[in-house]
């Protein structure tokens, strides 16, 4: 998994956690949770929790639904969205603990194993955007009614079903530079790519062998709940109480989007749409959807990115050449180079042991700063322009490192590509993950006991 994929699932993590809240006792095994613990007072028993949802060899305990419906309905009151009846908070929100109990047991047949080192990494990156320290992240918390060591678990759970998706969906989802120059091209033509979207969403979901009966009673059911929302009522509660979309239980939110972030089926949609409106009827093939545009705005200009242009010589240590014999090679090297005995590109080329860039001297173009390793970052900032660095470590060898310039670059067309290339591979995400939790339900065994 690539770091930025990795910094992708911490942020996806802190919104799903942030909506949903920590799970209770989840540290407890299948057969744990099974069993319904009383208390032996002789003539007298006590209840402490009881299975909500049988799901394949898992179960869903009241406690967890209770706490989990807490979280939910708080928050959405605190966003003074109008709630359906308890009955139906409950139901939902029971449905995304039966969901996500399907995913542990995928993540968990296919081997899937979250390390302390990654839920530390997340838990790093969700402080850093609250502007915290790690060490205040547990009071932080605390004050939210959260308990750390919960949420920490939750948290584990939630990147478990992060890699689960990325190699189920993510991974499966190839695209051609020649898709990608199509939808630049037809993303230019379109409205939306010069803006901000701010959408909701509600998602009537069929069964992927329904039949034409069920197909219809699917899209008269849609119907009905948008003429409900074109008639008023609040698109939120509407959402809460009816969507099968993940994003239920947010009130159908999509949050901000870029036009070409959106999902493809929608791109030309809502650049027809303004703020308030709510979209026909959409059938795709997770189902029947219905979109409200909240708010638009114009996207952001071009990107200015400074970089620095980087030559080195890496020579790494080995059983003849210690720490402090490579240090001595390469403080010499530097000497020669800088009396004007040796040229650096020469002694790159026949010295360096960084495949990649001795061929060209030891040029490594140019470069953002945050590209590198934080140790050879930190000494390329450090440096001015022709400047020879001292001899330095990083995890790779010893370096000496030369700064040949700096520059501001237009960096709009090369983000540009490469938003574009996450959005439509996004685009086709969403819709995929719809069609692969509606089949790993479909496909389990699911017996709810409300």
């Amino acid at each position: 998994m690539t770091t930025k994929l990795c910094l992708c699932l911490a942020v996806g993590a802190l919104a799903l956690l942030a909506a949903s809240g920590a799970r209770a006792d989840p540290e407890k095994t299948d057969t744990e949770k099974t069993e319904t613990p009383r208390k032996d007072l002789s003539t007298h028993g006590q209840l402490l929790d009881r299975v909500v949802a049988q799901v394949n060899d898992g179960v869903v305990l009241e406690s967890e639904l209770a706490q989990e419906t807490r979280e939910v309905t708080t928050r959405l009151r605190g966003q003074n969205v109008p709630l359906p009846p308890d009955s139906v908070i409950r139901s939902q929100v029971l449905e995304r603990l039966v969901v996500e109990e399907i995913q542990a047991q995928h993540a968990d047949r296919a081997g899937i194993k979250v390390s302390d080192e990654q839920v530390n990494a997340a838990m790093e990156d969700i402080a850093k955007r609250q502007n915290l320290t790690l060490e205040q992240l547990p009071a932080r918390l605390a004050a939210d009614g959260m308990d750390y060591g919960t949420y920490r678990i939750a948290l584990k759970r939630e990147i478990g079903r992060q890699i689960l998706r990325s190699r189920d969906v993510v991974q499966r989802i190839n695209i051609t530079p020649r898709e990608l120059d199509q939808y630049l091209e037809r993303q230019q033509k379109t409205a939306s790519a010069a803006n901000e979207y701010n959408v909701s969403h509600i998602l009537i979901a069929v069964a992927q062998d329904a039949t034409p009966a069920q197909l219809a009673e699917a899209s008269k059911h849609a119907q009905d709940i948008n003429q409900r929302a074109r008639g008023g009522e609040d698109f939120g509660k509407l959402a809460i109480t009816y969507s099968a979309s993940e994003t239920a239980l947010e009130g159908g939110s999509l949050g901000w989007r870029k036009g070409n972030e959106l999902p493809t089926f929608l791109s030309d949609v809502i650049a027809r749409m303004k703020p308030g409106d709510t979209s026909d009827v959409l059938q795709t093939p997770s189902g029947f959807h219905i979109v409200k545009l909240n708010d638009t705005r114009a996207a952001g200009g071009p990107q200015i990115i400074q970089q620095v242009h980087l030559r080195h010589i890496l020579i790494k240590p080995n059983e003849i050449e210690d720490d402090a014999t490579v240090r001595q090679k390469l403080t010499r090297m530097r000497d020669q180079i800088i009396a004007g005995k040796e040229d650096f590109a020469v002694l790159a080329k026949t010295n360096s042991q960084d495949p990649g860039s001795a061929v060209e001297g030891g040029d490594l173009g140019w470069k953002q700063s945050d590209a590198f390793v934080p140790e050879f970052a930190a000494v390329a900032e450090n440096l001015k322009v022709n400047e020879i660095s001292l001899p330095f470590h990083t995890q790779y060898g010893w370096h000496i490192l030369q700064v040949l310039g700096h520059r501001d670059f237009d960096n709009t067309a090369d983000a540009e590509r490469e938003r574009a290339f996450e959005a439509l591979r996004d685009s086709r995400v969403e819709e995929a993950t719809e069609l692969w939790l509606q089949q790993i339900r479909d496909e389990s065994f699911v017996e709810l006991r409300l």
